[in-house]
């Protein structure tokens, strides 16, 4: 039975068409892109302000691996040590570019597209804040009521609705809002707004930050981070070969090296005594400089503190480290002087147990090698071995290893002054060979093994002061610095282009960007009063006490009472007439 017949089914029109059942064939199919537009769809998302805050979050953990293992362009030698750490882990960290973060691929492509993002984010908001700046103010709303902060004042007796209005726009004016009039129905109003300079802000926020890495990166291409060690007493000259260390940037020239000369006069460290629980911890070091410029007679005194750095020549000197350099000499069996130098000694621990090495290359039979311990303070452990309790010179101790054979420097190949290979050469004290390393306190003296000669750890305290034969050991061992000498030109442009970031970022949180209308509205019984409302473009929470502070010095404190008016102010839904 059809339900048509069934008088009990829900009857339908007669001229009722059922709808074809759907198929895939009449199913919605969206358009295709092609390469066109999916190439504007990603430029789109690439452009998006989300995608360039992405890419900012991005870069910043880009670059935590370059704070939690050494740099080659700023730390080479502890890139060279955690090599020898992490013999498994090193080169699989190194085959990511953990090394060189900063100029690695990964991080460069972050880089770039947050470049690429930043331009294309800014051009065109930029465009289409300088077309409203231009623009007239909006139109008036018919319905202010719908609006926040609406409030009404009842029109003085004394004055017309045009005065009224053009006494408000000009108020307004004077409160830094753009205004503009407006009438319609015979309703005179006054259209305002103020706080582009909140869009103002957000652009120059980003465009600073885009300065900030076009400035970084023209700095890098032009700056260079050279390393030098340097102990009291000697010096060194700015100079391409004076380097232990050289990082130029892609367009350095060395022709732009200013040749000053750098002399380290003193290294004072401080550590902590009261303390018991932080017995030995470094409170302040400072080293004491000499500057000499080219063709100058005199040289200019300057301190180096960790985190302070010295401005000197268009570079910054910073103070990296410190440590020990014993200086030690060797005399063959005729007594012939054929060593004698200040070696830095590496620092082990935070008592700067301290590792060196000795090389001989001429004056005695064979080639010598000395690998040295230097204990600050040393003390005998229970397993008897050697140890430094404290890092400064209270009792200095100095062992040396000596080794005899092929040092490995006639071929050619350059090698670490920090190390020794003992592959080729033969031990001849310490270890399994039976004789007891040579030790040595400042200003002693001992015998080489095989009647090779002698070996000096030489006392180097100043005159005038007390040393080692006094039992004073505090200035007996020089001390040496380790400077980055960094040069980069747009330092300058980077503090610019901070202090705008800053600025238009607390202008583009703290300025309101609002509209205020004012208007002359006539009532059904005849009468005029005047209606105030705002809007805001975003949060802005004073916008309503705002809206209504200007209502009562422009319009009185007193509201108009009005029941119809009361009903529709208070329900929004109500326009009013």
């Amino acid at each position: 039975m059809s339900p048509r017949s069934d008088p009990g089914a829900l009857s339908r029109p007669d001229d009722h068409i059922d709808s074809p059942e759907p198929s895939v064939e009449a199913s919605v199919t969206q358009p295709k892109l092609g390469v066109v537009g999916w190439l504007r769809f990603a430029w789109r998302q690439l452009t998006s302000m989300r995608t360039a805050l992405l890419l900012l979050l991005l870069l910043a953990i880009a670059a935590v691996p370059g704070s939690l293992v050494p740099q080659r362009s700023s730390d080479p030698n502890g890139v060279t040590q955690y090599f020898a750490d992490n013999p498994n882990l090193a080169p699989v960290l190194d085959g990511f570019q953990m090394f060189d973060v900063y100029t690695s691929a990964w991080f460069s492509a972050v880089y770039l597209l947050l470049f690429v993002s930043l331009i294309g984010c800014i051009i065109p908001r930029t465009k289409h804040h300088f077309d409203a700046l231009r623009a007239r103010p909006p139109r008036t709303p018919a319905r202010l009521a719908r609006l926040a902060g609406y409030t009404e004042r009842a029109l003085p007796e004394t004055e017309t609705p045009d005065a009224a209005i053009d006494r408000a726009a000009a108020d307004l004016k004077r409160a830094g809002y753009r205004v503009e009039r407006y009438e319609l129905r015979g309703e005179p109003s006054v259209s305002a707004e103020r706080g582009y300079l909140r869009e103002t802000g957000n652009l120059v926020f980003h465009s600073a930050l885009l300065g900030v890495l076009v400035t970084v990166a023209i700095g890098g291409g032009f700056g260079f981070a050279g390393q030098r060690v340097v102990v009291e007493g000697q010096s060194f000259v700015n100079t391409l070969a004076a380097y232990d260390s050289f990082n130029p940037g892609r367009f350095f020239d060395d022709a732009t090296l200013d040749p000053y000369k750098l002399e380290l006069t003193d290294l004072d460290a401080v550590y902590e005594t009261q303390n018991q629980e932080a017995l030995g911890q470094p409170v302040d070091f400072t080293a004491t400089v000499e500057i000499t410029a080219r063709d100058a007679d005199e040289a200019v005194e300057g301190e180096v503190k960790v985190n302070h750095p010295l401005r000197a020549h268009g570079t910054d000197v910073y103070l990296l480290g410190n440590g020990y350099a014993p200086t030690i000499t060797v005399e063959n069996a005729e007594g012939e002087v054929v060593f004698t130098d200040a070696i830095p000694f590496l620092p082990q621990d935070a008592n700067l147990t301290s590792i060196g090495v000795v090389k001989v290359p001429d004056g005695m039979p064979e080639q010598l090698g000395m690998i040295g311990f230097l204990y600050p303070t040393q003390t005998t452990l229970d397993s008897g071995a050697y140890a430094s309790t404290y890092p400064d010179l209270v009792y200095p101790v100095l062992t040396l290893n000596v080794y005899a054979g092929d040092l490995g420097i006639d071929g050619g190949t350059p090698t670490s002054v920090y190390t020794l290979d003992p592959s080729t050469m033969e031990q001849l004290t310490g270890g399994d060979t039976g004789v007891d390393s040579i030790e040595l306190m400042p200003g002693e003296t001992q015998d080489l093994p095989n009647g090779l000669g002698t070996v000096t750890f030489e006392d180097a305290t100043p005159e005038g002061l007390p040393n080692a034969a006094d039992g004073d050991y505090s200035h007996s061992v020089d001390r040496f610095a380790s400077f980055d000498i960094h040069r980069d030109p747009s330092q300058g442009w980077v503090l610019v282009f901070a202090i705008l970031i800053i600025a238009g970022l607390l202008v583009s949180l703290f300025i309101p960007r609002r509209r205020m209308w004012v208007k002359a509205a006539k009532r059904a019984d005849g009468t005029v009063v005047l209606e105030y409302a705002g809007l805001a473009r975003g949060e802005d929470p004073g916008l309503d006490d705002a809206v209504g502070s200007f209502a009562d010095r422009h319009g009185g404190a007193a509201p108009h009472v009005g029941s119809e008016a009361s009903e529709s102010a208070g329900d929004p839904a109500k326009p009013t007439t």
